[in-house]
């Protein structure tokens, strides 16, 4: 990989981790409105979360990195960018509305809505590169997992 190239992974990977990074700095004292809750069964430790988080940011900007060098033409290069960035602000905005705003059910729906939005970019990723739709799919079973999460501390602590 040119030196060049390797810049650019590097800056497609560093954006993608800094999206968690700030909403988690904005999302304030996560850890004590976390242990507050009541939670659905097959909850992890709150530990778990940025472990995951950081790898699935990682696959993320590694996708979207692959997606932007390649030579897809008729615009689908385009449009998978489109909804990475989509689905990206999205995700950026889900840990901000739980815990800083603590809107369960604001933040349940718009992780289904997450979970839509990374299998739209899986697809769209697809057009241009079949690795860089296959690197989201553990995406997407967290996207999955986290809608069941969601809306079950919804449904178990709304008042």
């Amino acid at each position: 990989m040119k030196k060049a190239g390797l810049t650019d992974l590097l800056i497609f990977i560093v954006t993608a981790e800094l999206v968690g990074a700030v909403s988690a700095l904005i999302s304030g004292d996560f850890r004590n409105f976390y242990s507050q809750l009541i939670r659905p069964p097959l909850s992890p430790p709150a530990p778990v979360f940025p472990v995951v988080w950081a790898v699935l940011y990682a696959l993320m900007g590694i996708s979207a990195y692959l997606v932007y060098i390649s030579h897809s033409t008729g615009g689908n290069r385009e449009t998978a960018l489109k909804v990475y960035i989509v689905q990206l602000a999205v995700n950026f905005m889900w840990s901000i509305l739980f815990f800083r705003f603590r809107l369960l059910f604001i933040s349940a729906l718009t992780s289904i809505v997450l979970a839509l939005l990374v299998w739209t970019m899986i697809r769209s990723f697809r057009k241009v590169s079949k690795i860089s739709a296959f690197l989201n799919i553990p995406y997407l079973l967290w996207s999955i997992f986290a809608s069941y999460l969601a809306t079950g501390t919804y449904l178990l602590n709304r008042k």
